[in-house]
């Protein structure tokens, strides 16, 4: 059911989106869907649950199995599980994190995500000799959201994502980061 839902979030987006649909397209009744997913949000919330454990595991197997130089090595690493993602599979592109879901509801996901943070925050301490702030947790949440914003912008009229609006988010990313957090910053 959840990739049928994809799918059609993929084709006609969250307002064509109806458990009727997703019954039809998955080749069950529609009963089954409300016995699972009582509606369309409900629906959206397991996908998007679905794609942000799989973004996490992604990142997550990154950052046990490479070894980064440095921050810029680990923040290219998120941003290039985040862009294949969207490339590559069903839904994602239409589903982003804060969107339709309130990332409180899938509080293990957020624990693991808090776990990938915290090596990227360990990193970006060690480079620059930062200590542990509301600053330099700010200026990740900031850095994390507009590069969000910026690659959903790379993602909405080319399904590969404009070469372009990708360097820009990075760039983005990384020149904040870098004003940021910079020795004495934090």
């Amino acid at each position: 059911m959840l990739d049928a839902c994809a799918e059609l979030l993929d084709e006609g987006g969250y307002e064509a989106l109806s458990t009727t649909r997703v019954a039809e397209r998955a080749g069950v009744a529609i009963g089954s869907v409300y016995q699972f997913f009582p509606d369309k949000r409900a629906l959206s919330q397991a996908l998007t649950r679905r794609n942000v454990e799989l973004f996490v595991a992604r990142v997550g197997r990154r950052f046990i199995t490479d070894d980064f130089d440095g921050w810029w090595a680990a923040v290219d690493a998120i941003i290039d599980e985040y862009v294949e993602l969207h490339r590559t599979v069903p839904g994602f592109r239409s589903l982003h994190f804060g969107d339709i879901l309130d990332l409180d509801a899938v509080d293990a996901v957020a624990d693991s995500g808090t776990v990938i943070m915290g090596r990227l925050r360990a990193l970006l301490f060690e480079e620059f000799g930062l200590v542990d702030s509301e600053e330099v947790d700010r200026a990740i949440l900031v850095a994390m959201e507009a590069g969000d914003a910026v690659l959903k912008l790379a993602f909405r009229h080319d399904p590969s994502g404009t070469p372009e609006i990708l360097a820009e988010a990075r760039g983005l990313v990384h020149g904040y980061l870098s004003r940021q957090l910079r020795p004495g910053a934090g």
